[in-house]
């Protein structure tokens, strides 16, 4: 296997490999250039300055030290990224990608009845770890998305629907065709990201009095078991487009 270049070492092969492919992608600048091989170089050291800020330390994240970082000047940078949520939703793609090995390739397999648990933790859990991998640039996103920040309320919608899609499959529906269903596995999955974001983040963990010594199952495992008893309950036709009447 050909070794990674430099400015790439740091990285994971995994999330290297995602961020030439996203970069690759990208054919000019902001100012219409066209990049060439030192374009897209450049355009990598951003996105691994930032990352590296961002998943690495604890020092405040701007474009002014992620510049630095990358050894650029604020003038080369805005030719690239004109403001910090186009810098992060570009350091998401690339860590986005790595969702298929993180979590949604457990939820692609068909899961047997008599497993249903079994897997339902195991998913939760690949997606408490990628969480966990990438903790503050997702809490950064949220965090944006809670300000209405449109770019970033867009992103953590889209992102979040292929999971909702693969719940629903396992309810044994069509995941094209909104229902009850759909909404099932939306709820379950709000639950399910708001107690990962709870259990990824020191200070709201000292908020809830959650010390280093109570372990993330305490709400990991409760999440596996909504989801369980969600997919049991659409598999044996308890799904159904019921007609809701609110009460007088």
């Amino acid at each position: 296997m050909a070794a990674q270049p430099s400015h790439l070492a740091g990285l994971s092969p995994l999330l290297s490999a995602a961020v030439r492919q996203a970069c690759a992608a990208v054919s000019h600048n902001l100012s219409g250039q066209r990049l060439g091989r030192k374009g897209r170089i450049t355009r990598e050291r951003i996105l691994v300055a930032a990352i590296e800020m961002i998943e690495m330390s604890e020092e405040p994240v701007t474009l002014a030290r992620v510049a630095g970082k990358a050894s650029l000047g604020m003038t080369s940078l805005y030719t690239y990224f004109t403001d910090m949520t186009e810098l992060l939703l570009a350091v998401l793609e690339p860590v986005m990608q790595t969702a298929q090995d993180e979590y949604l390739s457990v939820l692609r397999e068909r899961w047997p009845d008599e497993e249903l648990f079994a897997c339902c933790y195991r998913f939760v859990r690949s997606y408490h770890n990628f969480w966990l991998r990438h903790s503050r640039l997702l809490h950064m996103r949220n965090a944006l998305a809670d300000q209405h920040d449109a770019r970033m309320m867009r992103h953590r919608i889209e992102s979040s629907r292929p999971i909702i899609g693969l719940i629903v499959a396992q309810m044994d529906f069509d995941a094209l065709v909104s229902n009850s269903s759909t909404s099932m596995a939306t709820m379950v999955m709000i639950g399910i990201e708001r107690s990962v974001t709870l259990v990824t983040d020191k200070e709201l963990r000292k908020l809830v009095e959650m010390g280093p010594d109570i372990s993330e199952d305490r709400y990991l495992v409760p999440g596996a078991r909504l989801m369980q008893f969600a997919i049991r309950d659409a598999r044996d036709g308890g799904d159904k487009d019921y007609t809701y009447v609110l009460p007088d």
